[in-house]
């Protein structure tokens, strides 16, 4: 069974448990002996073991994985060091650079952020090689809703960044008042230029955490 290796493992261990995760599980074995499908298998979870709980401090939500040979390692968004960032990574990176003065690193690794308390999370967790959002509607949803509901409960405030349609779906699980929602659209060269561009969300995020006793983000990428 899963072993997150956080205090992830027993907030979520009714989930793990649930005939809906049981099914999931089962689909998710057929899949990886017969396709190929990002991530590894064994970084599925690394949001969740790169994140504690009660070290979120912001959420970013994405669709699911990178479907590309090496991209996806378990971080929405994030690629490792020797792979080319996507072109909504570099948008991310561009929209950083104008709202913080991000300096552009040559690496797509998000891991700095993430020791930091910025949970990573797609709201799919796996996808078949070349074929975005091939895994959705098989369970992974209703894992993920309950982490957001789970985070929903904290009493200290979150930032959550909802960008796109796909991670705006989770807005009606955070209603807890303490917690800053941000939307944009999504950073993708499709819909950039449509409100992702200026959304000035991670100067605000920073905002927010300091107003609320918090230890800013520090965004920078280091170069490795």
């Amino acid at each position: 069974m899963v072993n997150i290796g956080n205090s992830w493992d027993d907030i979520l261990a009714e989930e793990f448990k649930s005939e809906y995760y049981l099914r999931l599980r089962e689909f998710l074995k057929r899949e990886y002996a017969q396709q190929t499908i990002y991530p590894n298998m064994y970084d599925i979870f690394n949001a969740l073991k790169y994140t504690a709980y009660e070290d979120v401090k912001v959420v970013i939500i994405g669709q699911d994985p990178y479907h590309g040979e090496g991209q996806a390692h378990g971080l929405c968004f994030s690629v490792k060091r020797g792979i080319a960032p996507p072109p909504s990574l570099l948008n991310i990176f561009k929209e950083l650079q104008n709202d913080v003065g991000f300096r552009i690193p040559n690496n797509g690794e998000l891991t700095d952020w993430t020791s930091q308390g910025v949970l990573l999370l797609n709201a799919v967790l796996t996808v078949r090689a070349g074929q975005a959002n091939s895994h959705r509607g098989m369970g992974w949803e209703q894992l993920t809703d309950a982490v957001i509901r789970k985070l929903n409960e904290r009493e200290k405030p979150i930032v959550f960044m909802l960008w796109g349609r796909n991670a705006k779906e989770k807005q009606k699980l955070i209603t807890n008042s303490r917690h800053l929602v941000l939307t944009a659209a999504h950073p993708s060269p499709l819909s950039a230029y449509n409100g992702f561009f200026g959304c000035r969300h991670f100067s605000i995020a920073n905002g927010f955490l300091a107003q609320t006793g918090q230890e800013p983000i520090d965004w920078s990428i280091s170069d490795k």
